[in-house]
């Protein structure tokens, strides 16, 4: 038999969901069943802190489990907050697929998401970070400013376009 468990431990557990939306309790159970949680009680929470600002957007969520309560907070990925910045109306993912994320952002914007993922990038500065999220830009289909997100990274690096360091 498994040791118990430390009722005071502090276990953070990752999972992806979609915004708004109460995921399979089968997915959560083998990651929160052996901490003493209810699945379907978890789901319902994901879904109920998802539900207002990332509704039918794939973002991970960080449950952060201890003494047999979990605390919900979103961990926005790049492509979850260019989308975001997009400002496309909410869909249902059952009914449209394959969407197109054709829109366009201001640079400023990329600045911003660049400052929310500062923390997780591995770029040795914010101009670094500002390109990665360009790149998730090419990979997500909009454009910046009216222009490709891979002439913009070049003018960055050529130090044509003006950007913060930090």
């Amino acid at each position: 038999m498994p040791p118990k468990l430390d009722p005071t431990q502090v276990v953070d557990v990752f999972v992806r969901v979609t915004g708004g939306e109460v995921g399979a309790a089968s997915s959560l159970a083998p990651k929160i069943g052996p901490l003493g949680l209810s699945p379907k009680k978890v789901g319902e929470d994901i879904a109920k802190e998802t539900a207002k600002d990332w509704k039918g957007l794939r973002v991970t969520v960080k449950l952060t489990v201890q003494n047999r309560q979990a605390k919900v907070s979103v961990v926005p990925s790049a492509a979850a907050l260019v989308i975001k910045a997009l400002k496309e109306p909410e869909r249902d993912r059952k009914k449209t697929k394959n969407i197109k994320h054709n829109g366009n952002i201001s640079l400023d914007d990329v600045i911003e998401i660049a400052r929310v993922m500062r923390s997780r990038s591995m770029a040795k500065d914010l101009s670094g970070t500002i390109k990665e999220i360009l790149g998730t830009c090419v990979s997500v289909g909009c454009t910046v400013d009216g222009k490709d997100p891979k002439d913009l990274q070049q003018e960055i690096s050529d130090g044509e376009a003006e950007v913060p360091l930090e």
